[in-house]
């Protein structure tokens, strides 16, 4: 995308070859799209927005815009026509689009779905703008972004809400409405945004549309057909996002490029991973930097909110060695135990521990997606303890070696969300959390499912069970829902945020619980 646009007030500019230009050499080797053949939208009967806009990667001074034209969200090009497409924009300082700020025109270009990923720059930090686009003689949904504070700013507060595991057939979108209302600065979503499966694999509510997903089609239409949701698309137009995933948007469980169990044949499975990382890069608002190149796709970055909060979004599915013990439930064994076992990668590893002892925010905050508490799934003592491979226990060395980074370089505050496991805990974490004698170095707050899993229930059967033989856990809960968290210079607040029904329509919300951690004190207390 390009660096600068033509920003003046009043009426947007007409695109010149030079804009145009400047977005196809932005698309890092895919053919450079010409005005020459790049003509607005011509289509009369269907909206071209109809996956509607959203925005997000922000940072101080610039922010992504994001839409992808589809008039038949389902059809193959979502029933686009093999040409590229003419897309103007307008960024505002009022929901009425009336005082436009910045103005332009992009190539939505079948070679990347007919999506649109515009980078704004030389905004003013730490405000609010509208933004919308336009085609022949459709406009887009109004959707509202922000900037982050300057890096030096002295950041008083922050509330955004931690949120992951959508599956589209298992339930409604319920907690999107109810997160809709919520005075939020930003969404930090955790991974499982679709689900590949079959339609009817997992069906309890709607149905997934085709087969399993494996090409590139098969991914831009389930994309497609999540975003046909309206309460998901509401909460895009609400306020930027800041992504990642995990492993249903390419294959469950997959671990860089060994695909799932049952699917072994690898040069397969590169392809299809290829395939899916495109179509994740078409779908969210990311930045070019992040376009795939050779198969592979850039998704580690930080963000920082004034001197407040620091966040590292990981990567824990394109580097990692494969699970040991079968990917089941395990003991911490010499497999689980082995140095060369890695979730991050060695260069994302330096990459995030440089980060962290450079960072001079009050609060640092690890987004990434398995589970790092070190839980006995098993919970039967004195039975032997077994700890899920596919999760952080599955690497133990590398887990144990980050966190006593933690507090050998006494990084400030750690908060890790994670996602994944479509239930809410939140865990007091230790160099090894076998050993309860050692101190707290960091808190892990694990947000719930939007959906997955269906409607869920309160509490495990065995609860108690499970609490007696983790005392790590500080609370668990199975229920849908999302975490709130507001953060200041002094306290870090999460609030469960549950819903008590996705199955059926008419689903409330409550607040579950609530806890915080102290700047300065690791360890969690009731608010």
């Amino acid at each position: 995308m390009p660096s600068k646009w033509t920003v003046r007030r009043g009426a947007p500019p007409q695109p010149t070859r030079r804009t145009i230009l400047s977005y196809g050499a932005a698309t890092l080797g895919l053919p450079l799209f010409s005005c020459a053949t790049a003509r607005p939208y011509a289509g009369t009967q269907a909206d071209p927005f109809s996956l509607g806009v959203a925005s997000g990667d922000p940072d101080s001074t610039s922010v992504v815009l994001w839409t992808r034209l589809a008039p038949e969200p389902l059809a193959n090009d979502g029933g686009m026509p093999n040409a590229s497409v003419l897309v103007q924009w307008d960024l505002a300082h009022d929901d009425r689009m009336r005082t436009i700020v910045a103005t332009g025109a992009v190539i939505a270009a079948p070679e990347l779905g007919h999506s649109v990923h515009v980078e704004v720059t030389g905004l003013e930090p730490d405000r609010w703008y509208w933004y919308r686009f336009r085609t022949g003689t459709t406009e887009s949904p109004v959707g509202r972004t922000r900037t982050l504070p300057a890096p030096q700013a002295a950041a008083a507060r922050l509330s955004f809400v931690a949120a992951s595991c959508q599956s589209f057939e298992q339930g409604l979108f319920t907690a999107y409405g109810h997160m809709a209302k919520e005075d939020i600065d930003l969404i930090v979503f955790l991974g499982d945004y679709i689900y590949e499966y079959e339609k009817g694999a997992q069906g309890k509510v709607r149905s997934h549309y085709g087969g399993e997903c494996k090409t590139l089609q098969d991914y831009r239409t389930r994309y497609a057909q999540y975003r046909t949701d309206p309460l998901l698309r509401r909460m895009h137009e609400r306020c930027p996002w800041i992504v990642t995933f995990d492993d249903h948007e390419v294959a469950n469980n997959y671990a860089g490029g060994i695909p799932a169990k049952g699917e072994r044949e690898l040069a397969a499975f590169a392809a299809r991973r290829a395939a899916a990382y495109q179509a994740y890069w078409e779908n969210m608002p990311l930045r070019a930097s992040a376009l795939p190149r050779s198969a592979a796709i850039s998704l580690y970055r930080a963000f920082t909110w004034g001197t407040l909060a620091e966040f590292f979004v990981l990567d824990t599915r394109q580097f990692r060695t494969d699970q040991p013990n079968g990917d089941g439930v395990s003991a911490i064994n010499s497999a689980a135990l082995d140095p060369a076992a890695t979730m991050l990668g060695s260069t994302q590893k330096d990459w995030l521990k440089a980060g962290l002892k450079a960072s001079a925010a009050k609060w640092n905050v690890l987004a990434q997606q398995v589970m790092m508490g070190m839980v006995d799934q098993h919970a039967r003592p004195p039975a032997p303890a077994r700890y899920k491979m596919d999760q952080w226990p599955g690497y133990a060395h590398e887990r144990m070696e980050l966190a006593r980074f933690l507090a050998e370089q006494r990084v400030q505050n750690p908060i890790v969300l994670t996602g994944d496991i479509h239930s809410a805990w939140c865990n007091e974490l230790r160099v090894d959390d076998r050993d309860m004698s050692t101190p707290v170095v960091a808190t892990e707050f694990v947000t719930t499912s939007i959906s997955s899993g269906g409607d869920g229930a309160d509490a495990p059967k065995n609860a108690a069970q499970l609490l007696a033989a983790n005392p790590l856990v500080k609370f668990h809960n199975l229920q849908r829902g999302y975490l709130r968290c507001t953060v200041t210079r002094e306290q870090w607040r999460s609030d469960y945020v549950v819903v008590d029904r996705v199955e059926k329509a008419g689903g409330q919300s409550s607040t579950r619980a609530s806890l915080v951690v102290n700047a300065g004190d690791p360890r969690v207390h009731p608010a």
